[in-house]
């Protein structure tokens, strides 16, 4: 089984480009938790931030013959980087417009 913890409806191809599945979203989303921090002012006043990241949020634990699909974000985070059952898009594929119309497969 196939669950999308992310918040758009996945299209996922073969390599040559055939639609094999598209999975909907589940409803729940994975994030990884953020906060901006102000670290400064640019010229004319504008605040600078840079951005620090929490805890990964809305993953379920890992179930037999479950793959769950998030964000690269998410799966490159170091809670879920060594999890076998954690996949995230694989190669874009993009339409005329440069548009995302679906992936090439998932990732780990």
């Amino acid at each position: 089984m196939i669950v999308n913890l992310t918040p758009h409806e996945l299209k996922l191809h073969d390599e040559g480009g055939r639609l094999v599945a598209t999975v909907p979203p589940s409803g729940q989303v994975a994030r990884v938790r953020t906060s901006a921090v102000r670290v400064g002012e640019a010229a004319e006043g504008v605040p600078l931030f840079v951005t620090e990241f929490g805890d990964v949020e809305g993953l379920p634990a890992p179930k037999p013959d479950t793959i769950y699909v998030v964000s690269g974000l998410v799966r490159s985070h170091p809670q879920v980087a060594a999890r076998e059952d954690v996949y995230s898009p694989g190669r874009l594929l993009r339409d005329e417009q440069g548009r995302v119309v679906g992936a090439v497969g998932l990732t780990r």
